[in-house]
């Protein structure tokens, strides 16, 4: 099957993901298969929170919206513009997913099948029914797809290389496991954010966006402020109550509760709005509920200790205040050409 015939499949299924993004979806009539797939994708989003609590149907409407904004004719020819798969010879790619946030390792499985080799997917315990489905209908679409998806329950076996995502104690089992294989593996990152004082409400509104997006649960989730000295957190804290509807889900409720009290016993020196608590540490990786934030007095020395951190940082969030930082609101909707790591993923398939 050639690269344009694949390219169609994911235009199609952007066009079918589009429907579903707002509260009161719209079915589209000229949409493919909508006869097969679209009530059963409306019961997805709605007994997802059934299989893991955090999978809100706000949170895979979300997911599902970004990825329609995704693949999309003219973002998939500027993606794919460069690469060439002609001489693809067809290799079983083996991918171990993650499971923290809706979809996560979506991305992974269209580098796979663009590319033109095959996935052998594990998923994540956290995240099992939204994949499949989408592949469903994706073969359903372009039939020749369906002996390129096979989803594994056990351990995987006979594959050529491997994409695996997991926490930094795992990594070290898969850099074991799969040291004889082509590989990426993925570990724990966060991503920060860098303010001077000079943000808009918009601006700040925004980067709520990016703290509370799925809870805080992905990689590409602010959990760490850099703020200059004597910064002034009023602003800030006004515009993080645009999302104080977050306390009402009782999974994150109990996670305040908890980190709040965990911070309280062990003396630490937090500020707390009710819902959220912002705590001055020097590490990336703050808990639920909570961001770390840390004072600076010179952006240049700031930028060279972040890249000397650069392997721990997924996101850096700014109003152009560093080099290759993103804009307020963007983390959570990354273009396709936005690699995970920062490992061009394509380039490793190519190379196999």
């Amino acid at each position: 099957m050639v690269q344009i015939d694949k390219k169609s499949a994911f235009l199609q299924l952007g066009r079918f993901l589009a429907q579903f993004g707002s509260e009161n979806p719209t079915k589209n009539p000229n949409v493919l298969f909508n006869d097969l797939f679209y009530d059963r994708m409306l019961a997805q989003i709605e007994t997802a929170q059934n299989y893991n609590g955090w999978f809100t149907p706000d949170q895979i409407r979300f997911a599902l919206q970004s990825w329609a904004e995704a693949l999309t004719e003219s973002n998939l020819t500027q993606w794919l513009n460069n690469t060439s798969f002609l001489n693809t010879t067809p290799k079983k790619v083996g991918l171990v997913l993650a499971g923290n946030i809706p979809l996560v390792g979506f991305h992974d499985v269209l580098c796979v099948l663009v590319s033109g080799h095959k996935a052998l997917i594990k998923t994540s315990s956290n995240d099992q029914k939204l994949l499949p489905f989408l592949m469903e209908y994706l073969i359903c679409v372009e039939p020749a797809l369906k002996d390129a998806v096979t989803f594994s329950e056990g351990k995987l076996d006979g594959f050529d290389a491997v994409i695996a995502t997991g926490s930094n104690n795992t990594a070290r089992y898969f850099d074991y496991y799969f040291k004889d294989k082509p590989s990426i593996i993925r570990k724990n990152r966060n991503s920060v954010a860098i303010l001077n004082g000079q943000e808009s409400k918009e601006d700040l509104i925004l980067l709520g966006e990016d703290i509370f997006r799925y809870f805080g649960l992905g990689c590409r989730n602010v959990s760490k402020l850099f703020v200059p000295e004597g910064y002034n957190f009023e602003a800030f804290f006004e515009a993080m109550y645009t999302y104080h509807d977050c306390i009402h889900y009782d999974k994150y409720a109990n996670n305040y509760d908890y980190n709040k009290a965990v911070f309280l016993m062990s003396l630490f020196k937090i500020l707390d709005n009710g819902f959220m608590t912002i705590k001055e540490d020097t590490g990336y990786a703050s808990p639920i509920s909570s961001v770390f934030y840390e004072y600076y007095s010179d952006l240049n020395t700031l930028q060279n200790r972040l890249q000397d951190d650069a392997e721990n940082l997924q996101c850096i969030v700014s109003n152009a205040l560093t080099p290759n930082s993103i804009p307020f609101g963007k983390t959570q909707r990354p273009d396709l050409w936005d690699y995970a790591d920062h490992v061009n993923t394509l380039e490793f398939l190519n190379a196999l």
